[in-house]
């Protein structure tokens, strides 16, 4: 693998914790459509399998909460997620800087 290709796989599919955040940090997002809004808002596919584990240890952990939406098991970023997701950014904004 080019040094380009690694690096474009661990900051999409290898940071997946920070796209789930990002997407439910305003509404609900229902579970069965996360991986097409990560596709047309991000331009990746997850797999289902990594995307399942990931959502699983976001709720286990209080960043994201369970909701009803639309009849459909969603969630919501939690303040807890919120402030990681924030984190993550201001990390982001100091390695650009620095590079």
């Amino acid at each position: 693998m080019q040094p380009f290709e690694r690096f474009k796989k661990l900051n999409t599919e290898g940071n997946l914790w920070f796209y789930i955040l990002n997407l439910g940090k305003e509404e609900p997002v229902c579970d069965q459509e996360v991986r097409r809004l990560i596709f047309e808002k991000f331009g990746f596919l997850p797999g289902n399998l990594l995307l399942k584990t990931v959502l699983y240890r976001l709720r286990r952990d209080e960043y994201i909460k369970t909701e009803k939406f639309k009849g459909k098991k969603a969630f919501l970023t939690t303040e807890k997620g919120k402030e990681e997701l924030e984190k993550m950014k201001q990390f982001t904004q100091d390695l650009l800087q620095k590079i």
